[in-house]
């Protein structure tokens, strides 16, 4: 198995460290790992009983509430085919959530709206997302598998770089959240339907920059994120940054 980075590398919508030039290797290309119970299995051995993974979807989109999601597995009941959300087509999720579901031992989702998101910004927001999907557990985990970041738990708990690929539990996790969000997205499409929500996700694409530019953002938009700021006839956040040139 790879080696993980030594340096933690920053998620969609934050400023990454920029890497050295390497030779016959894209600086933003990241290791492959082989999604497995691995973590699962080591964790058992050492006396747990209910390990749970947990992950957060929505975290890049412009639009709505940050979803996540906590899932302890059986060991008795495996579910072929887990990986990353992100790299599983639509049909091939909703049947592995279904599965999920199905077989688990305990599952939860969480979501933060936007409003919170412009308020504590979006990594806060995601951690306290996979915190309430934790804490929802019933049975509650004894210990935790978490994509990438720290969660503000007293359970035990080990932070996994890229642990959507490379994590079964974590991997599940991903599955749930992000078939619960993407629903989510159609609903409000039924809504909003000028936006092309349920296309996208809320994310930044041409279709949805045009829809900003020409209607404005939503109530639902995340007006902390400059895309969404820059297009807006006014904002709700308490301190615009308009305000900035009036500053002593």
């Amino acid at each position: 198995m790879p080696n993980e980075p030594q340096a933690r590398r920053k998620r969609a919508g934050e400023n990454a460290d920029s890497d050295p030039p390497v030779k016959e290797k894209s600086a933003k290309q990241k290791p492959r790992w082989k999604c497995q119970g691995q973590a699962e299995d080591e964790l058992r051995a050492r006396g747990y009983r209910f390990i749970a993974g947990a992950d957060e979807v929505g975290r890049g989109s412009l639009f709505g509430a940050v979803v996540a999601a906590a899932v302890i597995l059986s060991p008795d009941s495996p579910i072929r085919g887990l990986n990353d959300s992100k790299q599983i087509d639509p049909e091939r999720r909703e049947v592995l959530a279904d599965r999920i579901r199905e077989r688990a031992v305990a599952w939860a989702v969480a979501a933060v709206d936007a409003a919170t998101i412009d308020r504590i910004n979006i990594y806060q927001a995601s951690r306290l997302a996979m915190k309430s999907a934790v804490l929802q557990l019933n049975p509650a985990s004894d210990f935790v598998l978490v994509d990438a970041v720290p969660l503000d738990l007293s359970l035990p708990q080990q932070p996994l770089i890229q642990g959507d690929e490379r994590c079964h539990a974590i991997a599940a996790a991903s599955i749930i959240a992000k078939v619960y969000r993407d629903q989510m997205m159609r609903e409000w499409d039924r809504f909003y339907p000028q936006y092309g929500l349920a296309s996208h996700k809320g994310y930044q694409t041409p279709e949805h920059m045009a829809a900003i530019v020409a209607h404005g953002p939503t109530p639902l938009h995340r007006f902390s994120f400059e895309p969404v700021r820059e297009n807006a006839f006014h904002s709700p956040l308490m301190q615009d940054r308009q305000m900035e040139m009036f500053a002593v």
